[in-house]
């Protein structure tokens, strides 16, 4: 009885549920899946549940493809050592930004990947595109930029770590650039050094 009251409470102060598929989710990743290069493109599987579902029951909650956007990144941290090589550098990750483009709804029940890729880097953060790709067509349902700063780290440092990263980091893309640089413009009205 004492170990259902505890569950009970846990279930009321923390969304275990969450915490529950971050493990399991880094845990399969690590257990069941090669290594992948930092450079490479690592992929999740989902289902569209009833608890994903928004009021009208018909499609994913716009909030929920943020969450399941975490767990891909998890992943991706996971398979390629980027997370390791950060905290063997005394650093760590923090969201720093995201944006994300929903072009069709995933209706409910249906299968769908998350393609994650690291697409660009600079001194304090690394920038992920990631797809949400439903099975049964190859539609790209929605696509999303991520900011993920690295803190006390210095990023370039940390890229040239990898074999797969020459001196050079890939271009950066003309959608990335005007997504920063949104950023950077709302962020001036808040600066207190204005």
């Amino acid at each position: 009885m004492s170990y259902l009251v505890l569950a009970l409470i846990l279930y009321i102060l923390w969304d275990v549920n969450y915490f529950l598929r971050c493990i399991f989710t880094v845990l399969a990743g690590s257990l069941f899946q090669s290594k992948r290069k930092v450079t490479d493109t690592t992929t999740i599987y989902g289902v569209c549940t009833s608890q994903d579902v928004d009021i009208f029951i018909r499609h994913m909650n716009n909030a929920r493809y943020l969450r399941e956007l975490d767990f891909a990144r998890f992943h991706f941290y996971a398979l390629t050592d980027l997370y390791k090589r950060v905290r063997q550098f005394g650093g760590g990750a923090v969201q720093g930004g995201s944006t994300i483009r929903y072009r069709r709804s995933i209706p409910i029940f249906s299968a769908y990947k998350i393609q994650t890729k690291l697409i660009w880097w600079d001194e304090k953060a690394i920038y992920l595109e990631q797809q949400f790709i439903t099975l049964s067509d190859g539609f790209v349902r929605a696509i999303a930029f991520s900011k993920q700063n690295i803190k006390d780290c210095d990023v370039m440092n940390l890229m040239k770590t990898f074999d797969e990263i020459g001196e050079e980091r890939p271009a950066l893309r003309e959608e990335l650039r005007l997504w920063l640089d949104a950023m950077e413009l709302a962020s001036l009205p808040l600066r207190k050094d204005k």
